[in-house]
This record gives C-alpha cells, structure tokens and sequence, in this order.
C-alpha cells in the first residue's frame, strides 16, 4: 500500500482530516453498511468540481472557440479513461481500499474504480479547501491535456457551419459568389453563405474557397453570439 504522505506529495494536497481521504478511497466493496457510502457520495460531488474546474479554464484560455469546440476539449480531458489515467500515475491503484471480490477480479486496475476514486478525492478537497484549491489541483493535473489543446486539429469552418444548420434548422447552407475584383494575380473573392434563401454572413478571401471558409467563420460567430443572448434573455425573464 501507498503511504498516505507518499499519495498527497503526488496528489499536491495535504488533507488536514485525513478521515477525509480515507473515505474517498475506499470503495463501496470494503463496506457492509447499507446507508448512502461517503466516498459515492464524495464522487458525485468531484464529477461535478472536475467538469466544472475544466470547463472553467477552457473558456479562461480560448476565448475564440465556441461552444461546441470548448464541449470537443471538455469531453476529449474528461472521460473515464483520462481520470483512470491520472489516478495511476497519482498511486491511487495502490492506495485503494476494496472488498476481498474486488480484489481477486483486478479492481485495483479496472477503468471505473479509478476514475471514480479520483473524482471522490476532488470531491474531499473541495469540501475541506473550497473551490478555488480543488480547481488548483485539477488544473495542474491536467495542464499538459489543456496545453496541447490549443493544437488540435479542428473542423473547419464550413462542415462545423453545415453539421450546426442541419441538426438545428435541417437544412444544410449555400455559397454565393457575390463579387470578384483585382487584377488575375490578386484576385478579391466575396461569397455570401446564405440558408434558406437569406444571408446569415459575408467572406472574403484570395480565393472562392478561402471566402466561403471566412463566410462561414462568421457565420458561427453570429449564431453563437445569437444563442448568447437567448439564453440571457431566458435568464433575465
């Protein structure tokens, strides 16, 4: 077994109630009682810390992504395996209290234990420290995940704009060349992207590609600044 000075050196926390602790790592297996388990319970608190501290910083540090691109982050940082992930290389597998059943089917190793062990610890932490410390903690866990973020390959523009219109209107938008000018080795493209026979946005590129991927660019942006302000009004009524 992991000591538990050894596993808070690598968690970067110190719990003042160890108690604390000791409930978010043992799992429902090594207990007879049938009243509601603490560590569940610490678990469906640190689901919603963990979801809320990444969800935080993504928007903190790309502030030119929308909504759907922040939600592709969150979901490929915060998943099962990511969070079983990172309770391994915390020492969690060898701290773990389990039932004798869990021990000889491979708890220590199984995805879902993991994962909810390190959700119930970011749970503890937030109750003992708050919120501040518990998204601390979690950042700097998952820095290297939020840093290569920002070099991920995205949809572009003009299929995230097509996927957006046809799951919310069912109708898939149209390019319309609105105007060509400057000499042959510099040509000026404008292309209106347009749906249902209005136009939603304006581009303009060195090229009719390039001027629909800028229309459709713009495009997003105006729909999500529009669904920004529907749910403020929503909000305010």
């Amino acid at each position: 077994m992991l000591p538990i000075s050894d596993l808070e050196a690598r968690l970067g926390y110190s719990f003042r109630d160890k108690r604390l602790l000791h409930a978010a790592l043992t799992h429902s297996s090594a207990l007879d009682v049938a009243l509601p388990r603490t560590g569940e319970r610490l678990e469906f608190l640190g689901d919603a810390v963990v979801g809320l501290a990444l969800s935080d910083v993504l928007v903190e540090r790309f502030p030119q992504h929308n909504e759907g691109q922040l939600s592709k982050f969150r979901a490929a940082i915060v998943n099962t395996r990511s969070l079983a992930d990172k309770a391994r290389s915390l020492g969690f597998h060898r701290a773990l209290m389990l039932g004798k059943g869990e021990e000889k089917t491979g708890g220590r190793d199984k995805s879902s234990i993991l994962a909810a062990a390190y959700e119930s610890v970011v749970g503890a932490i937030f109750l003992e420290a708050g919120y501040a410390v518990a998204r601390e903690v979690v950042v700097r866990h998952f820095d290297t995940a939020l840093a290569a973020a920002d070099g991920w390959r995205q949809t572009d523009p003009k299929t995230e704009l097509q996927e957006h219109c046809q799951g919310l209107y069912r109708s898939a938008p149209t390019y319309r060349l609105a105007n060509e000018s400057g000499p042959f080795h510099a040509r000026r493209f404008v292309v209106d992207v347009m749906l249902a026979g209005s136009i939603l946005a304006r581009g303009g590129g060195r090229s009719k590609r390039l001027a629909e991927q800028d229309a459709a660019r713009r495009a997003l942006l105006l729909l999500d600044s529009s669904r920004a302000s529907e749910r403020e009004d929503l909000r305010r009524s």
